[in-house]
């Protein structure tokens, strides 16, 4: 029989034997095992909730910001829209003709200060275009509809945060009052009406942010029609953003830059990539305590197979082969650890895709929910890492016991 199939059907044969389900080391196992389960259950509940978390604040920020923005150099370095831009028909169809491009919208910001019968509150006027994609907002609008600009350009979407405390409902109309851009005094004032009401999640824009239409704004600040404050560009792919921003920079005229979201919300991006470091660690920590308990439980097994491997040994067995065997046995433990964890773990990422029922924090966390997210390729990735590594360090203290013990049997011999 082929050296490798005897070593594995000895391995079979250890835990399967009468003697062995009756023994010490079989109650260790069983609990090496259950370690192991809730080792890789805990990882892939980081994992999921990790890269969800990451998705999903990534995602957000993108819909409500675009994951580019072309602007001027003036216009980077204010939140508000200081210089118009106009894009050229011919640079347009060069930039939207880029395969990792969705959409360019032009968009313009303009701070001002929202007038209620009862209160008044500060914030960022976001005028957009008749084209805009408010479907991108679906998700995020809690009552009402979007504003129409093709039927009036005085239909404004508001932050139910800002609706609260102007309190303001769908179909009420406030005044907005905007600074002048000339030397006059007196600011100007519009009035527009709530159509609908949102909320992200996110307070940067909760808390001071209402949508509109661009010819309001236009109209305010005096521009042509066909200027803008800057450029919102989706991506299909997030991936690709430092790639297609170079791409699009090298486009574009000497005095205009481009800033990707990154670089627009630093601080959000650094805590999200900290969700890598957390897994890191989770990680880490599982995978040791499942080698400890595993390593724990076959040096049992083998303490109690010192006869067998005496046996083995006057048989002409080598010290590498018996240690196959009981690496075979640490491997087919590990498994069905592997198992139930991965039972265990995915079974959490379903019910909370599915029910959602762990919420959290908005104020903290951004979304109102544990968002999760897991491929194929990162639970096979997982399970093939954790059972190598495992392997690997386990067969340091198995080879170190069938040493010593081979020694034993010598000079009992």
């Amino acid at each position: 029989m082929n050296p490798l199939r005897l070593s594995l059907f000895l391995a079979q044969r250890l835990q399967n034997s009468h003697y062995y389900k009756h023994s010490v080391s079989a109650r260790i196992i069983k609990i090496a095992t259950v370690a192991v389960a809730l080792g890789i259950a805990m990882i892939l509940i980081a994992l999921a909730t990790g890269f969800g978390l990451q998705k999903e604040i990534a995602s957000k920020t993108a819909i409500f910001n675009g994951h580019l923005s072309l602007s001027s150099f003036e216009n980077n370095s204010a939140t508000i829209s200081i210089e118009p831009l106009f894009i050229e028909d011919s640079l347009r169809k060069t930039i939207t003709s880029l395969s990792n491009l969705s959409k360019l919208d032009g968009v313009t910001y303009k701070a001002g200060l929202f007038k209620s019968k009862s209160t008044f509150e500060g914030g960022i006027f976001k005028g957009v275009g008749s084209n805009y994609p408010w479907g991108r907002l679906q998700n995020y609008l809690k009552e009402g509809e979007f504003p129409n600009s093709r039927k009036s350009s005085q239909e404004v979407l508001i932050s139910q945060t800002l609706a609260s405390r102007l309190e303001l409902e769908v179909g009420d109309r406030f005044r907005i009052f905007f600074q002048n851009n000339t030397n006059q005094k007196v600011p100007n004032q519009r009035t527009v009406k709530v159509v609908g009401i949102y909320q992200s999640g996110f307070p940067e824009f909760d808390e001071s942010l209402i949508f509109g239409s661009i010819d309001l704004v236009n109209r305010v600040n005096q521009w042509d029609n066909n200027q803008v404050g800057s450029y919102e560009v989706v991506l299909n792919d997030f991936e690709g953003i430092s790639n297609t921003a170079e791409i699009i920079y090298n486009m574009l005229p000497s005095e205009w830059d481009v800033i990707t979201i990154q670089e627009k919300y630093p601080n959000i991006f650094q805590w999200i990539a900290l969700f890598d470091y957390n897994i890191l660690i989770i990680l880490t920590i599982m995978i040791i305590v499942g080698v400890i308990n595993m390593a724990t439980a076959l040096l049992v097994l083998i303490l109690e197979r010192t006869r067998m491997i005496g046996v083995l040994q006057t048989m002409g067995a080598t010290s590498q082969w018996i240690q196959s065997i009981f690496l075979w046995s640490g491997a087919r433990i590990f498994s069905v650890g592997l198992f139930w964890g991965n039972l265990l773990g995915l079974s959490f990422y379903w019910s909370q895709l599915h029910w959602k029922w762990i919420r959290l924090d908005p104020q903290t966390y951004f979304v109102e929910t544990a968002p999760v997210f897991l491929t194929i390729s990162h639970i096979v990735t997982l399970n093939i890492f954790v059972l190598l590594i495992s392997m690997f360090f386990l067969w340091f203290p198995i080879r170190l016991v069938i040493r010593k013990q081979s020694r034993k049997n010598l000079l009992k011999d």
